[in-house]
C-alpha cells in the first residue's frame, strides 16, 4: 500500500501543496480534483519519485521511498501520465515495456513477460491492436494500450494523470469503468480528473486539492453534500437518483436565476 504523510511538494523551492496526508487503499478508486495549477500532477510525480519532495514522507508498504531504488518503486506502483511521446512501435511492444522493472540489462523478455503482457491486452480489450503501430491508433485505442502497459507492470497501485483527456465521452466512461474493475480486483487506483461529474460517478473517495492544501477527502456523497466543490470551483452541481445510483450534472442557472 502507498501512503503519504504531511507531504509538501512544489517546484524551485516554492511549495504548491503542503501537509498532505492520504492512504491509497487497495480495492478503491481515489480521484483527485482541484483547480488548474493546484498541484495534482505534481503530487503524483513526487509520490513516484519523479521529482523531489520538500517535506513529509512517502511510504510504499511501510518503507520510505527515499530508501528504495526507482526500479523498486516501479515494481510497487505504475504511472499513466497525462501525455507521452508516441513512438513508432507496435502496441504489443509498447505493452511489453511495462515489464522493464523486472528485467536486467540487456533487456530480454521471458516467456512469463510475454504472457503477462498478452493477458493485460486481453483485459483491456486490445488484443486486435497488438500488431498495429501506435501512430495509427485513435486516442481511445492508444489509451487502452497505455493502460495495458500499466497493467503489465503488475503493481498493487496504479496512478493515472488525466486518463480521459482528449477522449470522447464513450471512451472516458470506458476508462473509468476499467479503473473500477481494477479496484474490484484489489488494486488501489488513483486518478487525477477535471470532470467533476465523472469523478463523483466513478470514485470510492474524492480528494479535493485547493489553496495549497487537501481541503476534503471523503466519499462522493459526503463531498457533494458538503458543498466544497461549489466553493472551490464556483460551479453548481446537481444529482438525480437512478437505477444505477446517483447521476451528477452541472446545474446551470436558467434566465439568469438560480435553479
Amino acid at each position: 500500500m502507498v501512503e503519504i504523510r504531511d507531504l509538501s511538494v512544489g517546484y524551485g523551492g516554492s511549495p504548491v501543496l503542503e501537509q498532505v496526508s492520504i492512504r491509497f487503499e487497495p480495492g478503491q478508486v481515489l480521484i483527485l480534483v482541484g483547480p488548474n495549477g493546484c498541484g495534482k500532477s505534481t503530487l503524483l510525480r513526487t509520490i513516484l519519485g519523479l521529482q523531489p519532495q520538500f517535506e513529509g514522507q512517502v511510504l510504499f508498504d511501510g518503507i520510505e521511498a527515499a530508501s528504495l531504488t526507482p526500479r523498486q518503486i516501479a515494481q510497487k506502483a505504475a504511472f499513466l501520465p497525462q501525455s507521452r511521446n508516441v513512438p513508432n512501435i507496435t502496441a504489443g511492444r509498447m505493452v511489453l515495456h511495462g515489464r522493464f522493472p523486472y528485467l536486467d540489462y540487456p533487456r530480454r523478455y521471458r516467456k512469463c513477460d510475454r504472457e503477462i503482457a498478452a493477458k493485460a491486452m486481453e483485459w483491456v480489450g486490445a488484443q486486435e491492436l497488438e500488431e498495429r503501430h501506435l501512430p495509427q491508433l485513435s486516442g481511445g485505442e492508444r489509451q487502452k494500450v497505455y493502460l495495458a502497459m500499466a497493467l503489465a507492470q503488475d503493481t498493487e497501485t496504479i496512478f493515472m494523470d488525466e486518463p480521459t483527456t482528449y477522449l470522447d465521452v464513450r471512451h472516458q466512461l470506458e476508462v473509468m469503468e476499467m479503473a473500477q474493475k481494477l479496484a474490484a480486483e484489489g488494486k488501489a487506483v488513483v486518478a487525477v480528473l477535471h470532470d467533476l461529474c465523472l469523478a463523483l460517478r466513478s470514485a470510492h473517495r474524492i480528494g479535493v486539492l485547493a489553496q495549497g492544501r487537501l481541503q476534503a477527502l471523503d466519499t462522493p456523497d459526503a463531498v457533494f453534500r458538503s458543498g466544497i466543490l461549489g466553493r472551490v470551483f464556483g460551479v453548481s452541481l446537481g444529482r438525480t437518483q437512478t437505477e444505477q445510483g446517483w447521476q451528477y450534472y452541472y446545474d446551470y442557472p436558467q434566465n439568469g436565476g438560480a435553479t
